[in-house]
């Protein structure tokens, strides 16, 4: 039943106009994780704060990321110089590196707030989250999935 209701939110977020597609798909990500991890109110209450000041950097990452990156990329391989294509290898390792930063300090401050155990139910929490999310989505745009064999 839960899961229903939660696909029938996200189907919804997905006919919403674009005003708020961030907030809302935030507060759905928050219930998702708080239910999947079985957050007690006090676990909540320190974990929230933590989670929320990494997934703004995080959010800020690939916002640079798309246009640092994915610009170029739909500026067109065929006119990029061998040196701006290094620059942009460069760029892509040095974003990387940055999360995979961002991952370790948080993953260290949630050591204090959650048991290691619902730190790994986290991770397969949010990659779910965003799974379901992108089914959705394509979904809503009248996608039948992935074309062809795996």
């Amino acid at each position: 039943m839960k899961k229903l209701i939660f696909i029938f939110l996200l189907a919804t977020i997905t006919m919403h106009a674009q005003d708020g597609k961030h907030e809302k798909i935030k507060a759905l990500k928050t219930a998702y994780i708080t239910q999947q991890l079985s957050l007690t109110p006090s676990e909540a209450e320190k974990f929230w704060p933590v989670y929320n000041k990494y997934d703004e950097k995080f959010h800020d990452l690939r916002k640079k990321e798309k246009s640092e990156i994915y610009q170029k990329l739909r500026d067109g391989l065929d006119s990029m110089s061998e040196s701006d294509a290094n620059a942009l290898i460069d760029t892509s390792l040095s974003l990387e590196s940055e999360e995979l930063a961002l991952r370790k300090q948080m993953i260290t401050e949630l050591r204090a707030v959650i048991s290691p155990k619902k730190i790994i139910i986290l991770k397969k929490a949010e990659d779910d989250f965003k799974r379901e999310l992108l089914d959705r989505y394509r979904h809503g745009k009248g996608e039948k999935g992935p074309k062809g064999p795996k």
